[in-house]
């Protein structure tokens, strides 16, 4: 991937700001060479000249009319950079943030939420530097000596010559410099990424870090994390103040060279006071560009590095394949025919060779020991990932066939955990059901045996109830969930032992909605305490991502050693 490449397409589509900035940075050049030519002129006739005020006023007018265009068109550049960087920005905030749900959970549980986090906000931030500051500048920098470069050869050939030599050496210096500072501003970015994810984790496991007495260590770990993100900022501002001696110092050299030359000639008076002043008030003005370049350099470097990573994300291919059937209503029959999974940079299949059938309101049970595949099958069928063989079918279609966001509407998903956003209880049902009225929500929360916690909340409906349900129990989080699945009112229902962490009063509650919940309905339950799904239809049982037998209760615990020992390990009476 050619990061410059992919940089320019996304300026290119700005259209008319870019091509604004572009003429705004041109008058700005132009005016600059006109202030010269005008602040010369006046010098000469005024004090060699001995000429009135009458006299220079046209061009004294002149010479303020160009000051006020510089300014102007410096401030619009500007401004139109800002507006560049701000529309950049949001685009490709926006197109990250999609792609990441285009992605899926696939691809997102393999990376660190910190570092993606990190990578969506403070990265896309960082490009405004290089889109604002050194992107224009580079244009400057380019356009400003050219111009000059154009009226001083006319001028004085001399002159010209030594500005052209001397040119090049700070861009070549500004280069030389800029490996180093690139390594390192790619190392800064990626410590603090790993920073920014390992705070990320602590914060949410501080609980348990407490629990298990672990708190101290991981607070030393955090100061090493800091430390080591430190050193490398120093290293990085070492170097930017490096590369800022050296193109100070080789501009005033060079400015210097100009104005001895020029200091020597008008001694033994080769040139005119006019030509030299012009000159020499030029010089400062085409090194400036030049300096500015490699200040904003080390300012874009760090948007340049988040680049990198955010266009790396941006070119992943998502793991699932988008179809666009609408689902049926009636969801009569699934079937997974002889479906492998491998997930990546992994040799051993997840799921091999699966062949199970599921019809319209049967309650299926899915078992197995750690590690079976359980989850695996379930992401396949939530469409968070796609099989790597086999088909898995929908009333007799492929299911890749149909449009994801249909068919993620026609199931209802009650993880172990569900996900309560930082909002009251009654956005966070209506999540099932945009246009859902406050009866229907009411409704849905009683169903789920959650109404009477959620009248005792201080302002009941309208209650804030924290990120990630912080003032609910774990019961109530459950039951909140569990008021979405009623709401939605989907034909399928997936769910991942909803009861698990609970204790056995809500548990049992909870088993009771679900009951309600599950009556004709198709339903698929992964199973881990075994009890729950003694009278399901059909049990599949699970073993090292294969399909080791299925059936009732009473069958696979005859017949199936892998079931009857997952039985007996529980306990559970035949």
């Amino acid at each position: 991937m050619n990061l410059d490449r992919e940089l320019l397409k996304v300026l290119l589509r700005l259209g008319r700001p870019l091509i604004l900035s572009l003429i705004l940075s041109l008058f700005s050049s132009a005016a600059i060479v006109a202030q010269a030519r005008f602040l010369s002129h006046i010098i000469d006739r005024v004090f060699l000249g001995g000429a009135a005020l009458s006299i220079v006023m046209p061009t004294l007018l002149l010479y303020l009319a160009s000051a006020v265009l510089r300014a102007t068109t410096f401030w619009g550049g500007r401004s139109a950079a800002a507006h560049i960087a701000a529309r950049v920005k949001n685009d490709i905030r926006s197109k990250l943030t999609t792609h990441l749900w285009q992605l899926g959970p696939g691809y997102v549980n393999t990376e660190q939420t910190g570092e993606l986090k990190n990578t969506i906000t403070a990265g896309v931030d960082a490009l405004d530097a290089y889109i604002s500051d050194y992107l224009p500048q580079l244009v400057l920098a380019a356009l400003i000596p050219l111009l000059i470069l154009l009226f001083v050869f006319p001028v004085d050939v001399l002159s010209g010559f030594v500005f052209l030599v001397t040119a090049p050496l700070i861009p070549l210096f500004m280069i030389l410099i800029g490996d180093v500072a690139q390594t390192l501003t790619k190392k800064q970015w990626t410590v603090l990424s790993r920073m920014n994810a390992f705070f990320l984790d602590v914060l949410q496991g501080l609980t348990m870090l407490k629990i298990l007495g672990r708190s101290r260590e991981y607070a030393e770990k955090i100061r090493q994390v800091t430390q080591e993100f430190r050193h490398t900022t120093i290293k990085v501002l070492r170097v930017a103040f490096l590369s800022a001696l050296v193109l100070e110092l080789l501009a005033t050299i060079s400015t210097a060279l100009i104005a001895v030359e020029i200091g020597l000639r008008l001694l033994y008076s080769r040139m005119s006071f006019e030509q030299a002043l012009f000159i020499l008030i030029l010089a400062p003005e085409f090194y400036q560009p030049l300096r500015q370049l490699g200040a904003r350099f080390h300012a874009g470097m760090e948007g340049f590095t988040a680049a990198k990573r955010i266009f790396e994300i941006l070119s992943a291919k998502p793991g699932i394949s988008f179809g666009s059937k609408k689902t049926p209503v009636n969801i009569t029959s699934i079937h997974f025919q002889s479906v492998y999974y491998s997930y990546p940079h992994s040799e051993k299949e997840a799921l091999a060779d699966i062949d199970l059938y599921i019809e319209q309101g049967q309650k299926v049970a899915i078992v197995g020991p750690s590690g079976a595949g359980k989850s695996t099958l379930i992401s396949l069928l939530l469409r968070f990932i796609d099989p790597t063989s086999g088909r898995l079918c929908v009333n007799g279609q492929t299911l890749q066939e149909f449009d994801i966001n249909f068919w993620r509407r026609a199931l209802s998903w009650l993880p172990q955990r569900p996900f309560i956003f930082h909002d009251t209880v009654l956005e966070n049902v209506r999540l099932a059901k945009e246009n859902a009225d406050t009866a229907e929500i009411e409704r849905a929360l009683e169903r789920a045996q959650a109404k009477e916690f959620v009248d005792d909340l201080p302002n009941g409906l309208d209650t804030l109830i924290g990120e990630r349900g912080a003032r609910l129990s774990g019961g109530q989080a459950q039951r909140i969930a569990l008021a979405r699945a009623f709401l939605k009112d989907a034909p399928l229902f997936v769910f991942d032992e909803a009861t698990a962490h609970l204790d056995a009063k809500t548990e049992a509650r909870i088993q009771t909605s679900l009951d309600i919940l599950a009556a004709d309905r198709t339903v698929i339950a992964v199973a881990h305490r075994l009890y729950t799904v003694q009278t399901a239809d059909v049990i599949f049982v699970l073993n090292n991502g294969t399909l080791v037998g299925s059936g009732r209760h009473d069958e696979l615990l005859l017949h199936n050693g892998v079931y009857r020992r997952l039985v007996e390990a529980q306990e559970i009476q035949p």
